[in-house]
């Protein structure tokens, strides 16, 4: 469950990184199943709308909520932001499944308390849930702007398997 970031934004749906997932579980670990549930512009409040029945449908084991970016970048009150991944996360659980948390970074245009707050929203949720967290998803590309599009907020295609590399080592210990 993610934005445009994990929805391959400005690509070919076969170049993002949660494609590149699929295909590297196929190779490491077979009999995976990736969903991708992303949505260019999605909100947590969004994402928390169609947890349930997106869970209920699916029955996954595993559940990768990347979501927040739209939030952050919209000024969204970070209570609100924290009760929507809540809500994700704890329907996920109640299904069975275990969480990967990937965390966003804003930048400062929203003053240093918002900025710091946001980021602590996700290590909040991930200790009081007991999920396993990925802190900024753009973290290996976040400092170089040539990894991203025009757009200077989505990354390239070019270094979408930069990102899997990085999501990689959090997710595999729940594939076990």
């Amino acid at each position: 469950m993610g934005d445009s970031l994990s929805a391959g934004y400005g690509m070919s749906a076969s170049e993002g990184w949660v494609s590149l997932l699929q295909q590297r579980l196929q190779r490491d670990a077979p009999g995976w199943r990736v969903v991708n549930a992303s949505i260019s512009g999605e909100t947590s409040a969004g994402g928390a709308s169609r947890i349930a029945k997106a869970v209920v449908r699916e029955q996954p084991d595993i559940v990768i909520i990347a979501l927040g970016a739209n939030d952050g970048l919209r000024g969204l009150p970070l209570a609100d932001a924290r009760r929507n991944l809540a809500r994700m996360i704890g329907a996920s659980q109640h299904v069975g499944a275990r969480v990967l948390l990937v965390g966003m970074r804003m930048p400062p245009n929203l003053g240093a308390d918002y900025t710091r707050g946001f980021e602590d929203n996700y290590r909040l949720l991930a200790k009081t849930f007991e999920t396993a967290l990925l802190p900024f998803l753009l973290e290996p590309i976040a400092s170089d702007r040539a990894n991203f599009q025009d757009d200077n907020l989505h990354p390239t295609a070019a270094v979408q398997p930069q990102l899997l590399d990085h999501v990689w080592p959090a997710l595999q210990p729940l594939l076990r």
